[in-house]
């Protein structure tokens, strides 16, 4: 089935601007969903949103597209949506979404092939690094994550890992947002419950960040929001979308879906009913203001059906989050994806384990905005050593990613012509200039003499995490 020529056009812009910038992309690269299965993916998703339809709660919204968008009313409260409009909305979705620190630095480029890291949120309890203690989040927690990003070189964002449990409810998110912006200058990834605590959440920002203009010309700060599955968009969810078009302020649209239980257990059909109903948000989005800044992605949250327990640690997760992030690509949206994330109680071996292996297929499929960092228990944990071993994976990860660079200057046959003979390579001004940047250099991991690391004191990975983060937050 061939591309059309408004995703075409799209995808020739995203070429060129990454040819521009190569000197920072990944060279390896790794695909889960091709061209073909895309185009599988994608009819799919335009027979449900117009075979089925989504529940739009929203009375505006349902009438403006019933009356102005051909769209058709069905039984159940589902309205179609007519596969020639979700592909006018798909050519108005920029390319590119730029965030910016509060110095006005860019920190995140989605059409650069490198992905950008961010802690995970809302998380309902926290394994205190001090005491080794699983207790509920406190504002001074979020305070202290804040201040553990704005210092790990690898971590792009800051987001609060859990929520403030002793605030009360409706003033969460502004004293949550309040903690992050006054102890890190990073862009942040920010939820709110319904659209009049979202006001009173871009207001701080404004008033932090240089005033309302800034928010669409030098955005600090990406929200996070989604539709229900299955196939429903509650009425605050249609509002909050709508206001962050009118403001051009970014934002992520993507459910939560659980496979077997609120959609198909199936990878592929997860995949395709929640893209659908991304979709669809995405949809309110574009009609509001076209061009408005949005990313997407899916969050197919595998069960472990044994227990009914979350599986982020899972292989499942992953496959499902970059088969998406595959296909959002093939249509010129850009996504996101969760890793750095496990199932694990502990800052322990699976843990480690898991993260590693999630962070790396996340790197090398080049998803741009990389998500959930320091969870463990599912989600349900948040942690700051493991956000900070996060810190030091993705280093390597991201070295591994770049591959190799094949040219002139790192075949060195003059190198080689000049050293061989003498074997002067050390001192040679090819090695001297480059040593620094040739090779990734941890901060924790450890690679000095056994000998010299037990009189050192012979410190495991968890006790430098953890001397690590005391050394940073005090």
């Amino acid at each position: 089935m061939p591309r059309s020529k408004s995703r075409q056009a799209k995808a020739l812009r995203s070429v060129s601007a990454n040819n521009r910038s190569d000197k920072l992309e990944q060279n390896l690269s790794l695909e889960l969903v091709g061209a073909h299965s895309s185009e599988l993916i994608h009819s799919t998703v335009k027979a449900i949103l117009w075979k089925v339809g989504v529940i739009f709660e929203h009375t505006p919204t349902r009438t403006k597209l019933l009356q102005q968008h051909g769209c058709r009313e069905a039984d159940g409260g589902y309205i179609r949506i007519p596969p020639d409009l979700i592909e006018q909305v798909i050519s108005t979705v920029p390319d590119q979404i730029v965030l910016y620190d509060l110095e006005g630095q860019v920190r995140v480029d989605t059409l650069l092939k490198v992905s950008s890291f961010c802690p995970g949120h809302n998380c309902v309890r926290i394994l205190d690094f001090r005491t080794n203690e699983l207790r509920p989040c406190r504002l001074e927690d979020i305070r202290e994550t804040a201040r553990l990003c704005e210092q790990l070189p690898n971590i792009d964002m800051v987001c609060s890992l859990g929520y403030p449990s002793e605030i009360p409810a409706e003033d969460e998110v502004t004293e949550t947002v309040r903690a992050m912006y006054e102890n890190c200058s990073k862009p942040a990834a920010l939820l709110a419950h319904d659209e009049f605590i979202q006001e009173r959440m871009m207001n701080i920002i404004a008033d932090m960040s240089g005033g309302w203009n800034r928010i669409a010309e030098k955005p600090v700060s990406i929200e996070l929001m989604g539709p229900v599955s299955p196939l429903r968009l509650p009425a605050e969810l249609c509002v909050r979308l709508i206001n962050c078009a009118r403001w051009r302020a970014p934002v992520v649209c993507y459910p939560a879906t659980f496979p077997g239980m609120s959609s198909p257990i199936s990878t592929a059909g997860a995949i395709a009913q929640s893209s659908a109903e991304a979709l669809a948000g995405i949809l309110i989005h574009q009609l509001e203001e076209p061009g408005a800044p949005v990313l997407s992605g899916s969050a197919v949250l595998p069960m472990d059906l044994r227990q009914a327990n979350l599986a982020y640690g899972s292989p499942e997760y992953m496959l499902a989050g970059l088969g998406a992030s595959d296909y959002f690509r093939h249509i010129g949206i850009p996504s996101w994806v969760g890793a750095g994330c496990s199932d694990s109680h502990q800052f322990d071996a699976q843990a480690a384990a898991e993260v590693g292996s999630n962070l790396m297929v996340a790197a090398l499929a080049k998803t741009p905005f990389v998500h959930n960092l320091g969870f463990l228990s599912g989600g349900r944990t948040g942690s700051l050593e493991m956000l900070t071993l996060c810190d030091e994976m993705i280093g390597w990860v991201s070295k591994m990613a770049n591959g190799v660079t094949v040219d002139d200057d790192t075949l060195a046959l003059e190198v080689i012509q000049r050293a061989a003979p003498t074997n002067d390579f050390l001192t040679d001004p090819h090695t001297q200039e480059r040593f620094l940047t040739e090779n990734w250099y941890p901060k924790l991991s450890e690679r000095s003499d056994a000998d010299a690391w037990r009189e050192a004191g012979a410190l495991d990975m968890q006790a430098r995490v953890k001397q690590r983060i005391q050394d940073i937050l005090g």
